[in-house]
């Protein structure tokens, strides 16, 4: 790709240094150029440019989007856990604290991307022999990059640090955790910058990049979650009605590699085979062909499917299915997970054998955007308010159309389109807070496999404790190394 294929070492943290992957399409060389300082860094566009694809590297981590931003949806009624992880297990029954491995290991990734955005947007503006457009573009990465960061720190544990330029300058990161309404503010203050500065499309070259479309997208999900409808309406609409986010041809051109950076394909993590390795295909793989078997979907979820909805045979791996896992043409066995299926949406193989690492991992799709602004209208304007988006996405599903649909017709559509890209659990919190549903009623159920028993391992209804569960706790380690500065959720 044009812009994104140089690699060397460059400062993240100031005077640390780390190997940069290239975020976009193609990764050609991977060469060690030295070790650089924000000294002797930050000079002209390719450092710039250099700078920013360091951001984008930090979400292929294994403790952050490669795998463990998922298990927090282990919580939800969707699947239950596979592998061997005990702490995975803490996560799924609501019995974790603040010394759990899940909890704890994605903080530090957060904070790295944070770390990098801030230096990116402390020293890119003093560049001068960059292109304007370039210059830019760089700093909405930036943005959107660091306000992704607190997206996902704020919906995991609730009032989190804010690390800003100032302390980076002075050294001074040992900050206390700043209220919701700051955090919030202070991502949308992010977002609307990176909307400003970001163009709306790219060029093949630099697919992959995030859009003004990926900030919009975002705005409208803080948005719902800030409970201000009026404000997701507009920014989703943003998205809904411009061309350059369409909904995909198909659903499946989501979980191809060949066709994952498509329209509406608004942010994920760009992987490729041989380079930029993440681990998330891994994860959900069944361990016969390859795989780790690490998230397996319950039959609550695969009998909610409704007759001819195509996303069900794209999701859901179930029994007699043929998965050609490149080598050969396989049968789907139930014995293959604890629950009778694996999510299918995420599993590819190469043709001469081998899972496929280049497909995207999605972060962000115009299809949740399109749901969040029918939710927004029929919880503003009632029933049928949001008919044209929702059927806009059943479409695509080849199903008719609705006529009048409300909240659960919403509810169910949520759940169907957006099937383990851990958007569930989040749902069910954020709804119950507003008394839209009762949480409790989803999960003091047990978790049945595909003959109708209760799953053996991670089946067990579970107890949610509001507002305790809303939030999990700040990673004791944190705390302790903040000498007190940091101070625990209530409840923990």
């Amino acid at each position: 790709m044009k812009n994104m294929k140089r690699k060397r070492y460059i400062p993240a943290m100031l005077g640390s240094a780390l190997l940069l992957f290239a975020a976009g399409c193609h990764v050609l060389d991977v060469e060690p150029k030295g070790s650089y300082t924000t000294g002797n860094y930050w000079r002209n566009q390719n450092d710039a440019l250099d700078g920013i694809t360091g951001i984008y590297e930090v979400l292929l981590q294994e403790d952050y989007t490669g795998f463990n931003e998922f298990v927090f949806d282990n919580c939800s009624d969707d699947q239950v856990r596979g592998g061997d992880h005990d702490y995975d297990q803490v996560i799924e029954e609501f019995t974790y604290d603040a010394s759990t491995y899940s909890v704890r290991v994605g903080w530090r990734w957060k904070y790295e991307e944070i770390s990098r955005a801030n230096n990116a947007l402390i020293y890119i503006p003093n560049i001068s022999d960059i292109d304007p457009e370039i210059k830019n573009r760089c700093l909405g990465e930036a943005h959107f990059l660091r306000a992704y960061a607190y997206w996902r720190l704020m919906l995991i544990y609730g009032e989190v640090p804010i690390i800003r330029e100032e302390h980076v300058l002075s050294g001074d990161y040992n900050q206390p955790k700043a209220g919701l309404d700051t955090v919030r503010q202070y991502i949308e203050q992010d977002l609307l910058a990176a909307a400003d500065l970001l163009p709306e499309t790219y060029a093949s070259g630099d697919k992959g990049r995030v859009s003004k479309g990926a900030a919009w997208g975002l705005l409208c999900k803080l948005y719902m979650y800030w409970e201000k409808l009026d404000k997701a309406i507009e920014y989703g609409t943003k998205v809904t009605t411009n061309a350059n986010y369409a909904l995909a041809t198909n659903y499946v051109d989501n979980f191809n590699a060949a066709t994952g950076n498509n329209s509406e394909m608004l942010f994920a993590v760009q992987s490729e085979n041989g380079w930029g390795y993440t681990d998330f295909v891994t994860y959900h793989a069944p361990r016969a062909w390859g795989g780790w078997s690490f998230f397996f979907p319950v039959k609550n979820l695969v009998d909610e499917y409704e007759t001819g909805d195509a996303r069900k045979d794209v999701s859901i791996m179930k029994q007699g299915d043929q998965i050609d896992i490149g080598t050969e043409v396989v049968t789907y066995d139930p014995g293959l997970s604890s629950t009778g299926f694996h999510y299918r949406k995420f599993c590819r193989w190469l043709s001469n054998g081998g899972l496929d690492y280049s497909m995207k991992t999605p972060l962000l799709r115009s299809a949740d955007i399109y749901l969040l602004v029918a939710e927004a209208k029929i919880r503003t304007s009632g029933p049928g308010a949001g008919d044209a988006e929702i059927n806009a996405v059943r479409k695509r599903a080849g199903l008719p159309d609705l006529t009048g649909a409300n909240f659960a017709a919403l509810m169910h559509e949520r759940r169907m389109e957006l099937a383990g890209e851990n958007e569930r659990h989040q749902d069910l919190m954020r709804w119950d807070k507003v008394k839209l549903v009762d949480i409790t009623t989803y999960y003091n159920k047990p978790k049945l496999s595909y003959n109708g028993t209760q799953v053996a391992v991670g089946g067990a209804p579970r107890t949610f404790i509001r507002p305790k569960h809303y939030y999990f706790p700040i990673p004791q380690q944190e705390i302790d190394k903040s000498k007190g500065v940091l101070v625990q959720n209530p409840n923990y």
